[in-house]
């Protein structure tokens, strides 16, 4: 393509920083030069992950003809017709003999909003099957539910994330952004400045640090104990009567049953259960209740567990209960995580919703989306089932035959990821579309090779709600098609209702259609529309000038008013910490983004973190004779993981903390198990009981 410089977005996390990407230097041919563009979210900086984006787009071994497994069980190029062929047939004879929820479609965050709706429809119409949903599910999941039950939508901010800029005071609980999006760190400078930056997190992490030298402060409690410290710090809020009694009063209901559920969690007991000293409560609490900006952020790290929606709820209850949400200046949101993580959930990947976040189960939306297919509502099919079950579903009698994959690597970012490789190898067929052969494409019969980000155009919807437009800078290689090509041929072959287009531009237009009256609608915007730069926030119905902060007037329940509900949390299960047992939490690092799959192809990212490390504290590795940079093995019933060990005093004496990033023996989620948040259907990613033992001999 003959272009100077495309102004697009970063691929990675929902931050969607903006970067330009300019002609491929002398020494790397074909691959673009990725500059710093003014963007409210970045305002021209990038991390490492940013900086090195364009250097995936030439990763050797990239898959660039469909490959199918041959009777010698290896994988060889075909040709494009045998492969849709043969997928097909394959599809067509599953449904025939086992029924249509015997084939199922796994879709990922990272999927532009053109290809994420276009799943969705191709899942419901040309495959007839209520199967299917994304890898978000292990993502915004939980606060998405506390979301919709609070305020009756669910958006990751409902505001700019500049807004953030004149805060007084900002709690970030389970969210190292300094790690997992370091542009973000820019916009708490001023609070930080201001005494008023507090972190919740096990870990001194890169962000906790942020709160040295009178920024803020750092609570480290014990992992899995969010729930109660938001308990305490709503009990203190209400005890010294720190309460926004009018605002309640005017803008909510329920508040009687969350005030008496709070009862229990008096300082001493959220101490004893917690470990966060008694005085940093009451400091945090009174802090939070000086009404000069404050906002309340969640993330990952108190959401993925088996009481994720019930922590983000209680942290939704805090936020209302000092008045926060829909006022100028203070708010309550969530840190989405994947780069189209909010966009991707919003029209039709998930199990259970239909485009502009319509429920699937209501026949009015039912009846609206069909209108605009094309179909009768009733070839529709119901809801579906969370990831975690659609995968316990894989292989077994009456369940899922064949599974086709896009843009998610399940065989490491799901829990209990060998039993997941189990069920994969259970099916009849496996179609993985993907540009690497990731691990979960390795076990695949049918690989379909697709372009990368900078390849494409379409649309994502970043962590504020606002649609970006993603711009081709470059053809993709010869051989490779587009999702949307891809479906379309085989909506052709399955001979599937409706129409199929492969020009982005035109599936946005469909999709805009599709969401009108939603609550996510995005029926005001266009292609067109985006490349003027107007920022769009949704929802943005036709004839408005879109939404960059919801709920300053009312709430998306019928009556306008936001929900308070009362949770409890779990009784105390903590095991003694002896003989090498431990809680495991698990995250990111700064250098690699979810499975590696993308940044452990990169040579500096790579090269900067090369191996997995498990942190734990210098005196728990003492007393299991364990030294620094030393193998170990970490052990649950459901697998073991080697790697090396990593001394700190940066985490606490009974945690131990492993990036997920990593594959093989060094799969972090080996070790997790698919418990699951009965709500939200979020697994227990952030708290499991491990065993941690030297290993003799050199690694």
């Amino acid at each position: 393509m003959d272009r100077v410089t495309t102004a697009t977005h970063c691929p990675y996390c929902a931050l969607q920083c903006g970067m330009s990407l300019g002609a491929p230097a002398a020494d790397h041919p074909g691959i673009p030069v990725v500059g710093g563009r003014d963007f409210p979210t970045n305002r021209g900086g990038l991390c490492k992950k940013g900086w090195t984006s364009a250097e995936v787009l030439g990763t050797p071994g990239r898959v660039t003809r469909p490959l199918l497994r041959g009777a010698d069980g290896r994988l060889a190029e075909s040709d494009w017709d045998t492969v849709l062929d043969l997928i097909a047939d394959r599809l067509r004879a599953s449904r025939r003999e086992h029924g249509a929820d015997s084939v199922a479609v796994f879709g990922g965050g990272g999927l532009t909003n053109e290809k994420a709706y276009q799943l969705g429809k191709f899942a419901r119409l040309a495959l007839g099957t209520s199967r299917i949903d994304y890898n978000g599910r292990f993502c915004m999941s939980s606060a998405a539910a506390a979301g919709n039950r609070a305020f009756g939508v669910d958006r990751g901010l409902p505001f700019p994330v500049t807004d953030l800029d004149d805060a007084d005071t900002v709690l970030i609980l389970g969210s190292n952004v300094a790690a997992t999006m370091p542009p973000f760190v820019a916009h708490l400078a001023g609070v930080r400045e201001r005494g008023g930056l507090i972190i919740v997190d096990p870990r001194r992490s890169a962000t906790a640090a942020l709160t040295d030298d009178g920024a803020g402060i750092h609570l480290q409690p014990t992992p899995g104990s969010d729930l109660v410290l938001l308990l305490g710090l709503l009990h203190l809020v209400i005890a010294e009567d720190l309460v926004d009694h009018d605002y309640l009063a005017e803008r909510t209901s329920g508040w009687e049953g969350v005030r008496r559920s709070t009862a229990p969690w008096w300082p001493e007991a959220v101490q004893a259960r917690t470990g966060v000293p008694v005085e940093q409560l009451r400091a945090v609490a009174r802090r939070l209740a000086r009404g000069r900006g404050t906002f309340i952020l969640t993330g990952r790290g108190v959401e993925q567990h088996v009481d994720g929606t019930d922590t983000a709820t209680a942290a939704i209850n805090l936020a209302l209960a000092l008045g926060l949400v829909g006022r100028p200046g203070s708010g309550y949101g969530t840190m989405t995580g994947q780069g189209n993580g909010q966009g991707g959930r919003e029209h039709g990947q998930k199990c259970d919703q239909l485009p502009g976040y319509r429920s699937i189960s209501n026949p009015a939306a039912r009846e609206h989306v069909a209108a605009v297919w094309g179909v009768d509502a009733a070839t529709i099919p119901g809801p579906g089932v969370p990831a975690i079950r659609l995968l316990r579903e894989l292989g077994e009698p009456g369940g899922v035959r064949c599974l086709l994959v896009h843009g998610s690597n399940v065989v490491v970012s799901a829990p209990d990821a060998a039993a997941v490789r189990t069920a994969l190898e259970r099916l009849d067929l496996l179609v993985v579309c993907d540009f690497v052969l990731s691990e979960t494409a390795a076990l695949a019969d049918v690989v379909i090779p697709v372009p990368q980000w900078a390849e494409e155009e379409g649309t994502m919807t970043s962590l504020e709600g606002r649609v970006l437009r993603r711009r081709r800078a470059l053809d993709a290689p010869d051989g490779v098609r587009s999702e949307l090509w891809i479906l379309r041929e085989l909506a052709a072959r399955l001979d599937a209702p409706s129409v199929w287009s492969t020009e982005p531009s035109v599936v946005f237009d469909e999709l805009a259609r599709a969401s009108a009256g939603g609550l996510a609608d995005y029926s005001g915007l266009s292609h067109e529309l985006l490349d003027t730069g107007v920022a769009a926030y949704w929802p943005y119905p036709t004839g408005s000038t879109g939404t960059p902060r919801l709920f300053l007037d009312r709430f998306a329940h019928d009556d306008g008013r936001a929900r308070l509900v009362p949770v409890r949390a779990r009784a105390a299960d903590d095991p003694a910490q002896r003989d090498g047992v431990l809680t495991l939490i698990t995250g990111r690092l700064l250098e690699h983004y979810q499975s590696g799959a993308q940044t452990r192809r990169v040579p500096e990212l790579q090269d900067a973190q090369p191996i997995a490390r498990l942190q734990i504290h210098p005196a728990t590795a003492d007393r299991l004779g364990i030294a620094d940079e030393a193998p170990v093995e970490i052990s649950t019933t459901r697998g073991t993981v080697r790697c090396v060990s990593q001394l700190s005093a940066d985490i606490r004496h009974d945690t131990v903390f492993l990036p997920f990033h990593y594959a093989g023996a060094e799969s972090a989620n080996l070790l997790t198990e698919g418990a699951v948040d009965p709500i939200s259907g979020m697994p227990e990613f952030k708290r499991t009981t491990v065993t941690v033992r030297p290993v003799g001999g050199v690694r």
